[in-house]
């Protein structure tokens, strides 16, 4: 097994409590309003929102992908910390075991935030990732969470 990580940080003027509440905790019903292009629905197949937790993302008819699941390792409220593993589904290609991700936000001197999002793939045998299919996840990640600082900006009691 082979294990690569990534670490990225992006920027964003609404505060990590806010940015936090509306992406992560509310994530199952935010994301599919904002980008229905994109995901068809998002449900806990097991728990509720807590570390244990479940949760299944259904994608639209047509796209590369029917569904993923993944495990909510640890969700710290306080400290704006989520970590959670994609256990099952279509983009766990055939040699990947899993994917683990650490996303954490901090306050920034300007009061808004700053998002810490490391992740790390496990490979099977001598399998190599490709940094194509890599950066295509990264841009999907941060398009999400620029549809949700596109949203909070233009509803500032949203997630208040």
């Amino acid at each position: 097994m082979a294990i690569t990580s990534f670490t990225d940080e992006y920027t964003c003027p609404i505060p990590p409590s806010r940015i936090f509440k509306a992406s992560i905790i509310d994530s199952h019903n935010l994301m599919p309003k904002l980008m229905p292009q994109a995901i068809k629905s998002i449900e806990f197949v097991q728990g509720n929102g807590g570390a244990g937790s479940i949760k299944q993302i259904n994608f639209p008819e047509g796209g590369n992908f029917k569904s993923i699941k993944y495990r909510i390792d640890e969700l710290n409220e306080e400290k704006f910390v989520y970590n959670y593993t994609l256990i099952e589904g279509d983009a766990l290609i055939d040699k990947l075991e899993k994917i683990t991700y650490e996303v954490k936000f901090e306050q920034s001197a300007d009061g808004g935030s700053i998002s810490k999002v490391t992740s790390t793939y496990y490979t099977e045998g001598d399998f190599k990732l490709k940094e194509d299919e890599i950066k295509a996840g990264k841009e999907k990640v941060l398009g999400m969470y620029k549809a949700v600082e596109t949203y909070l900006l233009q509803n500032p009691d949203a997630y208040a």
